[in-house]
C-alpha cells in the first residue's frame, strides 16, 4: 500500500527565471505561478514537503553584500543560504496558503529553516563548481572576479560565479520535518538545498560556506521521511538521449540501473539533467519507490503516472 508522501523539488530558476528584473514583486507572480501541482495534489489527499532552489536568489544576496561591504560586514555564504530559506519560504508559504484556502484545501503550510550535514572531507568544498547568481557577460564576470575575488566559469547561460557544493549526508531536522508531513501539514523544508553544516569532533554542528543542490538534498530529504515519490520539476518535459539534437528520444521510464547508466556517461548535462537524474537514481536506490523529472506545470499527471520519466527499482 501507497503511504502517499511526495517531496517536490522545484528550481530558484522557476521563482526568478532568466531574463527577467528578480524584483520581489516578479518573483511572487513566478512563485504563485508554480504551485498548481501543489495545490492539485494537497487536495487528492498527498502529505507533502517541498524543496525550492536558490541559486539565483543567493548569488543576488551575495552581490548585495559584497558591494556594500565598505559599509556593512558582509554575511558569508552559509548565512545568506539560511537566509534564502527564510524569506523564499515566507514566499512561497504565504502564496500557497492562499492558493489553498481558494481551493477550500484545509491544509496548513509552514516553513522550516533546515541544516543539511556534509562530510568535510568532502573534496567538493576545495573545488567551486556550482553557479550561482544571474548569467553575466564575460567581461562583466571577469571584472566581478577581480573585484571580488570571485570564482567563474562559463555555463550554458553565459559567465557565472561558482561556489562549493558537498553532497549531503543527512537532514538534522528529518524527525521534525517527517512529524509535520505526517500531521497533514505542507512543508518548505531544504530550503535552497538546506544550510550545508558538519558534525565537529566533540559532536557540535558547525556551518560550512557552500550551497548543497536542491534535488540531491531533495532525495535525501525523501529517504529520510520515508516518502512514497520524490518528483523534480524543471522547465522540460521529462529526460532525452541525444537531448538538443535531431535525434532526441524521450524516455518515459527508466530502470535504476539504466538511471545510473545514463548518469555516468555524460551525456547529461552536468549543470541541469545530470543531478536530477542522479538525485532520482540516489533515492530509488536507497529505497525509495519511484523518482520523477517532470515539467513544472505537469506535477499532477507525472505523480499519476501521465507525463515525465519515471525511475524505478
Amino acid at each position: 500500500m501507497l503511504n502517499r508522501t511526495v517531496v517536490i523539488a522545484v528550481g530558484g530558476n522557476a521563482i526568478a527565471p532568466a531574463g527577467g528584473t528578480g524584483t520581489i514583486a516578479e518573483q511572487f507572480r513566478h512563485a504563485r505561478a508554480s504551485l498548481g501541482p501543489v495545490v492539485d495534489l494537497a487536495a487528492e489527499g498527498w502529505r507533502i514537503a517541498i524543496v525550492h532552489g536558490n541559486g539565483p536568489q543567493v548569488g543576488d544576496d551575495l552581490a548585495r553584500h559584497e558591494i556594500a561591504s565598505e559599509i556593512l560586514p558582509p554575511l558569508p555564504l552559509g548565512m545568506l543560504v539560511a537566509g534564502t530559506q527564510g524569506w523564499m519560504g515566507y514566499m512561497i508559504q504565504q502564496s500557497l496558503q492562499n492558493a489553498l484556502a481558494r481551493a477550500e484545501v484545509r491544509r496548513q503550510v509552514v516553513s522550516v529553516v533546515t541544516q543539511v550535514r556534509v562530510d568535510p572531507t568532502d573534496p567538493a568544498l576545495a573545488r567551486p563548481t556550482k553557479p550561482v547568481g544571474r548569467a553575466l557577460s564575460e567581461a562583466a564576470a571577469r571584472s566581478l572576479a577581480s573585484e571580488f575575488g570571485w570564482q567563474i566559469r562559463r555555463t550554458e547561460d553565459g559567465w557565472q560565479r561558482v561556489v562549493p557544493s558537498p553532497n549531503p549526508v543527512g537532514i538534522v531536522e528529518s524527525r521534525m520535518i517527517q512529524a509535520l508531513v505526517a500531521a497533514g501539514h505542507v512543508v518548505i523544508a531544504a530550503g535552497g538545498g538546506g544550510t550545508p553544516v558538519y558534525l565537529d569532533e566533540s559532536g557540535t554542528l558547525e556551518g560550512v560556506d557552500a550551497v548543497v543542490d536542491k534535488d540531491r538534498a531533495a532525495a535525501i530529504l525523501a529517504r529520510d521521511i520515508q516518502a512514497d515519490t520524490l518528483l523534480i520539476l524543471t522547465d522540460v518535459d521529462r529526460v532525452y538521449r541525444r537531448y538538443g539534437t535531431s535525434e532526441a528520444e524521450p524516455l518515459h521510464r527508466l530502470s535504476l540501473r539504466d538511471a545510473e547508466e545514463l548518469g555516468q556517461s555524460g551525456e547529461l548535462a552536468a549543470g541541469s539533467m545530470a543531478p536530477k537524474v542522479e538525485a532520482a537514481a540516489r533515492f530509488v536506490r536507497e529505497g525509495g519507490r519511484r523518482a520523477i523529472i517532470a515539467r513544472l506545470d505537469a506535477g499532477r499527471d507525472a505523480v499519476a503516472g501521465r507525463a515525465g520519466t519515471e525511475i524505478v527499482a
